[in-house]
């Protein structure tokens, strides 16, 4: 069973979240802190200070859904050292992130040439 159909985008937003916040106080948090449109049916992902449950709030052209997952034994691999308030993550790296897999992976590297 597909929980989402096509988002237009998928954002996570970097800093922890109260988990007693419901649809509002999140919908709050998208167009206050990361400053974007709540009903563009973006995806937009929160995780606790714990980092064992994520939230994903969308709107689904009829009102906001609230998706949530908690695991049992493990945290997820958040990535808190993104620079920003927010992260754009693809399909693909969210459903890493759901996996348990860490969706930055690798920095890349600039090196300059001395030659």
């Amino acid at each position: 069973m597909k929980m989402f159909v096509e988002p237009s985008a998928v954002f996570l937003h970097r800093d922890f979240v109260d988990f007693r916040k419901a649809i509002n106080g999140l919908a709050a948090l998208v167009e206050d802190e990361l400053n974007r449109d709540a009903y563009t049916g973006a995806l937009f992902v929160f995780c606790n200070k714990a980092k064992d449950k994520l939230k994903i709030l969308y709107w689904d052209k009829t009102g906001f859904a609230l998706w949530q997952k908690r695991l049992e034994k493990q945290k997820f691999k958040w990535p808190s050292k993104v620079n920003g308030n927010e992260f754009a993550l693809s399909a693909e790296q969210l459903d890493w992130l759901l996996c348990g897999y860490d969706v930055l992976g690798h920095q890349e590297l600039y090196y300059q040439s001395m030659i």
